[in-house]
Protein backbone atom coordinates (compact mmCIF):
# COMPACT_ATOMS: atom_id res chain seq x y z
CA UNK A 1 0.00 0.00 0.00
CA UNK A 2 1.72 3.32 -0.65
CA UNK A 3 2.71 5.71 2.13
CA UNK A 4 0.14 8.13 2.03
CA UNK A 5 -2.71 5.66 1.43
CA UNK A 6 -1.96 3.80 5.30
CA UNK A 7 -4.73 4.35 7.50
CA UNK A 8 -4.25 1.64 10.43
CA UNK A 9 -0.78 1.15 11.32
CA UNK A 10 0.31 -1.08 14.58
CA UNK A 11 3.11 -1.33 16.83
CA UNK A 12 5.53 -3.51 17.83
CA UNK A 13 6.61 -3.25 20.30
CA UNK A 14 9.62 -4.64 21.12
CA UNK A 15 11.12 -6.04 24.80
CA UNK A 16 14.76 -5.26 25.61
CA UNK A 17 17.36 -5.69 22.89
CA UNK A 18 21.03 -6.74 23.68
CA UNK A 19 22.91 -3.48 24.38
CA UNK A 20 20.38 -2.11 26.53
CA UNK A 21 20.22 -2.08 30.32
CA UNK A 22 17.43 -4.61 30.57
CA UNK A 23 18.39 -6.98 28.12
CA UNK A 24 17.65 -10.42 28.95
CA UNK A 25 16.03 -12.33 26.10
CA UNK A 26 17.77 -14.49 23.71
CA UNK A 27 17.66 -12.47 20.21
CA UNK A 28 16.01 -15.84 18.40
CA UNK A 29 13.06 -15.19 20.69
CA UNK A 30 12.72 -11.43 20.61
CA UNK A 31 12.19 -11.81 16.67
CA UNK A 32 9.95 -14.74 16.87
CA UNK A 33 7.91 -12.82 19.14
CA UNK A 34 7.67 -9.74 16.90
CA UNK A 35 7.72 -11.71 13.96
CA UNK A 36 4.62 -13.40 15.26
CA UNK A 37 3.00 -9.70 16.36
CA UNK A 38 3.59 -8.18 13.07
CA UNK A 39 1.75 -11.39 11.14
CA UNK A 40 -1.31 -11.25 13.45
CA UNK A 41 -1.49 -7.44 13.27
CA UNK A 42 -1.35 -7.74 8.99
CA UNK A 43 -3.16 -11.02 8.28
CA UNK A 44 -5.58 -8.78 10.96
CA UNK A 45 -6.09 -5.80 8.45
CA UNK A 46 -3.19 -3.72 9.49
CA UNK A 47 -1.96 -1.29 6.75
CA UNK A 48 1.56 -1.39 8.39
CA UNK A 49 3.39 -2.17 11.60
CA UNK A 50 5.95 0.04 13.02
CA UNK A 51 8.77 -1.89 15.25
CA UNK A 52 10.23 0.24 17.70
CA UNK A 53 12.51 -0.83 20.36
CA UNK A 54 10.40 0.50 23.17
CA UNK A 55 11.88 -2.22 25.96
CA UNK A 56 14.92 -0.41 26.07
CA UNK A 57 14.13 2.41 28.66
CA UNK A 58 15.94 3.77 29.89
CA UNK A 59 16.53 4.96 26.49
CA UNK A 60 19.52 6.57 24.67
CA UNK A 61 19.05 10.18 23.82
CA UNK A 62 20.45 10.17 20.07
CA UNK A 63 23.13 7.81 19.79
CA UNK A 64 22.12 4.27 20.66
CA UNK A 65 24.38 1.42 21.21
CA UNK A 66 26.21 -0.27 17.95
CA UNK A 67 24.40 -3.88 20.02
CA UNK A 68 21.02 -2.41 19.74
CA UNK A 69 21.27 -0.80 16.41
CA UNK A 70 22.42 -4.56 15.08
CA UNK A 71 19.96 -6.31 16.76
CA UNK A 72 16.84 -3.80 15.54
CA UNK A 73 18.16 -4.29 12.05
CA UNK A 74 17.59 -8.02 12.23
CA UNK A 75 14.81 -7.49 14.03
CA UNK A 76 13.17 -5.63 11.09
CA UNK A 77 14.73 -7.70 8.70
CA UNK A 78 12.47 -10.90 9.91
CA UNK A 79 9.23 -8.62 10.26
CA UNK A 80 9.72 -7.40 6.33
CA UNK A 81 10.46 -11.04 5.23
CA UNK A 82 7.23 -12.02 7.54
CA UNK A 83 4.66 -10.05 6.22
CA UNK A 84 3.28 -8.46 3.21
CA UNK A 85 2.66 -4.87 4.64
CA UNK A 86 4.72 -2.33 4.69
CA UNK A 87 6.96 -2.38 7.68
CA UNK A 88 8.84 0.85 9.86
CA UNK A 89 11.17 1.28 12.30
CA UNK A 90 11.80 3.81 15.41
CA UNK A 91 14.62 3.75 16.87
CA UNK A 92 14.16 5.81 20.59
CA UNK A 93 14.54 7.90 21.69
CA UNK A 94 15.44 9.82 19.15
CA UNK A 95 18.36 7.93 16.55
CA UNK A 96 16.91 8.98 13.52
CA UNK A 97 20.27 8.26 11.46
CA UNK A 98 20.51 4.62 12.97
CA UNK A 99 16.70 3.88 11.94
CA UNK A 100 17.52 5.53 8.45
CA UNK A 101 20.18 2.79 8.07
CA UNK A 102 17.94 -0.05 9.32
CA UNK A 103 15.65 0.59 7.12
CA UNK A 104 18.30 0.82 3.98
CA UNK A 105 19.75 -2.07 4.59
CA UNK A 106 15.98 -4.10 5.93
CA UNK A 107 13.95 -2.84 3.50
CA UNK A 108 11.16 -0.72 5.66
CA UNK A 109 8.92 1.50 3.70
CA UNK A 110 9.27 4.57 6.48
CA UNK A 111 11.00 5.28 9.88
CA UNK A 112 9.20 7.35 12.70
CA UNK A 113 11.96 9.96 13.99
CA UNK A 114 9.79 11.58 17.22
CA UNK A 115 12.11 14.96 17.20
CA UNK A 116 13.20 16.05 13.58
CA UNK A 117 13.03 20.00 14.28
CA UNK A 118 13.16 22.30 16.94
CA UNK A 119 14.24 21.56 20.71
CA UNK A 120 12.46 19.21 23.09
CA UNK A 121 12.82 18.59 27.11
CA UNK A 122 12.74 15.21 27.89
CA UNK A 123 13.47 12.82 30.45
CA UNK A 124 16.57 12.31 28.07
CA UNK A 125 17.29 15.44 28.18
CA UNK A 126 17.19 18.09 25.67
CA UNK A 127 16.92 16.73 22.45
CA UNK A 128 17.40 18.65 19.08
CA UNK A 129 16.02 18.01 15.71
CA UNK A 130 18.75 16.75 12.96
CA UNK A 131 16.99 16.93 10.07
CA UNK A 132 19.52 18.41 8.12
CA UNK A 133 21.68 15.46 8.61
CA UNK A 134 19.16 13.37 7.76
CA UNK A 135 17.87 14.27 4.94
CA UNK A 136 21.36 14.83 3.52
CA UNK A 137 21.71 10.80 4.72
CA UNK A 138 18.65 9.42 3.09
CA UNK A 139 19.63 11.38 -0.03
CA UNK A 140 22.80 9.36 -0.38
CA UNK A 141 21.84 6.01 0.85
CA UNK A 142 18.29 5.52 0.65
CA UNK A 143 15.40 8.17 -0.86
CA UNK A 144 12.57 5.67 -0.97
CA UNK A 145 12.62 5.86 2.60
CA UNK A 146 9.61 8.31 3.53
CA UNK A 147 9.68 10.25 7.33
CA UNK A 148 7.09 10.49 9.74
CA UNK A 149 7.72 12.99 12.20
CA UNK A 150 6.03 13.61 15.62
CA UNK A 151 4.84 17.34 16.05
CA UNK A 152 5.26 18.38 20.00
CA UNK A 153 5.79 14.50 20.64
CA UNK A 154 5.03 13.01 23.71
CA UNK A 155 6.96 12.58 26.96
CA UNK A 156 8.27 15.99 25.96
CA UNK A 157 8.21 19.66 26.32
CA UNK A 158 8.59 22.10 23.39
CA UNK A 159 10.99 25.04 23.81
CA UNK A 160 11.69 26.08 20.60
CA UNK A 161 8.41 26.14 18.98
CA UNK A 162 5.24 25.66 21.32
CA UNK A 163 2.81 26.99 19.14
CA UNK A 164 1.58 23.10 17.37
CA UNK A 165 0.23 24.48 14.09
CA UNK A 166 3.82 26.56 13.84
CA UNK A 167 5.73 23.61 14.84
CA UNK A 168 4.05 21.66 11.97
CA UNK A 169 4.72 23.65 9.33
CA UNK A 170 8.71 23.96 10.51
CA UNK A 171 8.08 20.09 10.55
CA UNK A 172 6.76 19.84 7.47
CA UNK A 173 8.26 22.40 5.37
CA UNK A 174 11.81 23.26 7.09
CA UNK A 175 12.60 19.97 8.21
CA UNK A 176 10.91 17.95 4.78
CA UNK A 177 8.77 15.22 6.74
CA UNK A 178 6.67 13.26 4.67
CA UNK A 179 4.09 13.09 7.47
CA UNK A 180 3.28 14.34 10.79
CA UNK A 181 2.01 12.57 13.99
CA UNK A 182 0.21 14.08 16.91
CA UNK A 183 0.15 12.29 19.68
CA UNK A 184 -1.01 12.86 23.16
CA UNK A 185 1.28 13.78 26.53
CA UNK A 186 2.16 10.15 27.36
CA UNK A 187 2.20 6.46 25.53
CA UNK A 188 -1.27 5.44 25.53
CA UNK A 189 -2.69 8.68 26.43
CA UNK A 190 -5.72 10.29 24.42
CA UNK A 191 -4.18 12.97 21.61
CA UNK A 192 -6.00 16.25 21.55
CA UNK A 193 -8.18 16.44 18.52
CA UNK A 194 -7.84 20.02 18.42
CA UNK A 195 -4.32 20.00 18.32
CA UNK A 196 -4.58 17.40 15.57
CA UNK A 197 -7.07 19.42 13.35
CA UNK A 198 -4.55 22.80 14.06
CA UNK A 199 -1.71 20.34 12.28
CA UNK A 200 -3.96 19.02 9.52
CA UNK A 201 -5.23 22.80 9.15
CA UNK A 202 -1.54 23.99 8.86
CA UNK A 203 -0.46 21.26 6.57
CA UNK A 204 -2.94 20.07 4.28
CA UNK A 205 -0.71 18.68 1.81
CA UNK A 206 0.94 16.07 4.13
CA UNK A 207 -0.65 12.89 6.36
CA UNK A 208 -1.47 13.63 9.76
CA UNK A 209 -1.40 10.57 11.78
CA UNK A 210 -3.07 9.95 15.45
CA UNK A 211 -0.14 8.96 17.60
CA UNK A 212 -1.53 7.44 20.77
CA UNK A 213 -4.45 6.78 22.81
CA UNK A 214 -6.66 5.86 20.34
CA UNK A 215 -8.89 2.84 20.97
CA UNK A 216 -11.98 0.51 19.61
CA UNK A 217 -14.21 2.91 20.87
CA UNK A 218 -12.73 6.31 19.39
CA UNK A 219 -11.08 4.63 15.94
CA UNK A 220 -13.78 5.66 13.99
CA UNK A 221 -13.65 9.21 15.08
CA UNK A 222 -10.18 9.61 14.65
CA UNK A 223 -10.48 8.22 11.01
CA UNK A 224 -12.92 11.15 10.61
CA UNK A 225 -10.69 13.65 11.66
CA UNK A 226 -6.80 12.16 10.49
CA UNK A 227 -5.45 10.03 7.77
CA UNK A 228 -4.16 7.21 9.61
CA UNK A 229 -4.09 5.98 13.40
CA UNK A 230 -0.85 4.28 14.88
CA UNK A 231 -2.23 2.02 17.44
CA UNK A 232 -0.46 -0.18 20.00
CA UNK A 233 -1.36 0.07 24.10
CA UNK A 234 -4.94 -0.38 23.71
CA UNK A 235 -4.43 -3.72 21.69
CA UNK A 236 -2.55 -5.55 24.56
CA UNK A 237 -3.56 -7.57 27.53
CA UNK A 238 -5.02 -5.24 29.79
CA UNK A 239 -4.08 -2.13 28.44
CA UNK A 240 -0.21 -2.49 29.24
CA UNK A 241 2.58 -1.52 26.46
CA UNK A 242 4.45 -4.45 27.39
CA UNK A 243 2.55 -7.02 27.22
CA UNK A 244 1.83 -9.20 24.83
CA UNK A 245 -1.13 -8.13 21.83
CA UNK A 246 -4.79 -9.64 22.33
CA UNK A 247 -6.03 -11.16 19.66
CA UNK A 248 -9.40 -10.47 20.89
CA UNK A 249 -8.70 -6.37 21.29
CA UNK A 250 -7.09 -6.43 17.52
CA UNK A 251 -10.42 -8.16 16.14
CA UNK A 252 -12.39 -5.79 18.39
CA UNK A 253 -10.78 -2.49 16.97
CA UNK A 254 -9.74 -3.90 13.39
CA UNK A 255 -14.20 -4.73 13.10
CA UNK A 256 -14.98 -0.81 14.69
CA UNK A 257 -12.37 0.35 12.14
CA UNK A 258 -14.72 -0.75 9.66
CA UNK A 259 -12.43 -3.67 8.11
CA UNK A 260 -14.39 -6.80 9.13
Amino acid sequence: MPFDQLRLIGMVHLPALPGAARHTLPIQQIIEQATGEARLLAESGFDAVIVENFGDAPFAAEVVSRETIASVAVVVDHVVRSVQVPVAVNVLRNDALSALAVAAAAGAMFIRVNVISGVYATDQGLLSGQAQRLLERRAAVAPHVKIAADVHVKHARPISQPDVALAAEETAYRAGADALIVSGDATGQPTDLDAARRVAQAVPDRPVWIGSGVTAQTVGEWLKAADAVIVGTSLKMGDKTTAPLDPARVKKFIQAAGRS
